[in-house]
């Protein structure tokens, strides 16, 4: 696996010390988790105030991917996104990710000083995109799902759920490739929660290693998500600490990146995590 991944900004991601904090700065109005939901001015202070905190990635989002959720229009997406990214990309040298599946977006964005492209639908849903990317040498995070957000958690269904993803990984490898995206600018995201449930969550994070491979970094979404709800039988709003053990877990399991709502405490988390892993 590659130890670093040069960005467009000319800024690394370096994997080689503790698990990336990536911070959620939803530029939206519906995604699950209400704190994180943030527009205009307010999404920039979320972000510049995540950077204080320690985070080392913002990912911004102008589309909910919840379950229930709707695509929303590329001119509603870039109006959200775009002029926030150009106002933090003026305070800031951190590297941005944008999580989007439409190309129109991530040109844009990439123009506003984006450097990773967070694609939900692994570079499948618009032909473009990974042309794009590999044009831009942007970074690209390949996630898996299952179906669509409006309806990908009424009843998932999987004949074997871990040898499905591995196929579906080096589908995905390859469909990016393919595109001329570069192998050192590849990482994957088993999409936890997307079409999957609970015991389904579980397995991938107990075997997160071996599903994803050893090739590519690996990125896990679980903030705050309603497996962590279903075992603790709390609301988003007290998930915290559900969030923290999960993502104690993940890490631990393999995890590079780790995309969060709360970052103060899981800047803390992997350092602490990482001292341990050092001695």
């Amino acid at each position: 696996m590659v130890t670093q991944i040069k960005l467009p900004s000319g800024v690394p991601l370096d994997f080689s010390g503790p698990a990336l904090v990536m911070a959620v700065v939803n530029c939206t109005d519906d995604s699950f988790y209400a704190p994180s939901r943030a527009l205009a001015d307010k999404a920039l202070e979320m972000a510049l105030a995540a950077e204080e905190k320690g985070a080392k990635i913002i990912d911004f989002g102008g589309e909910s991917s919840r379950p229930g959720s709707l695509y929303v229009s590329d001119e509603t997406e870039l109006g959200r996104v775009i002029p926030v990214i150009r106002a933090f990309r003026k305070r800031s040298s951190l590297p941005v990710s944008v999580d989007t599946r439409k190309a129109l977006v991530a040109r844009a964005a990439l123009d506003a000083g984006a450097d990773i492209i967070n694609d939900i639908s692994g570079l499948a849903d618009d032909p473009e995109m990974a042309g794009l990317c590999a044009e831009r040498g942007a970074a690209v995070v390949l996630m898996h799902k299952k179906g669509v957000p409006l309806t990908m958690q009424n009843s998932p269904v999987y004949e074997n759920l871990a040898e499905e993803l591995k196929s579906w990984f080096t589908s995905a490898v390859e469909r990016a490739m393919a595109g001329g995206v570069s192998a050192e600018k590849i990482i994957l995201d088993p999409g936890i929660g997307f079409g999957k449930n609970l015991n389904g969550n579980l397995e991938i994070l107990k075997r997160l290693a071996e599903i994803c491979g050893k090739d590519y970094p690996i990125l896990v979404g679980l903030s705050r998500k309603s497996f962590i709800g279903e075992i603790t039988g709390r609301p988003a709003e007290e998930r915290l600490a559900g969030t923290l053990a999960v993502n104690a877990a993940a890490i631990m399991g393999g995890a590079h990146i780790i995309r969060v709502h709360d970052v103060k405490e899981h800047t803390d988390l992997v350092k602490i995590l990482y001292a341990l892993r050092a001695r």
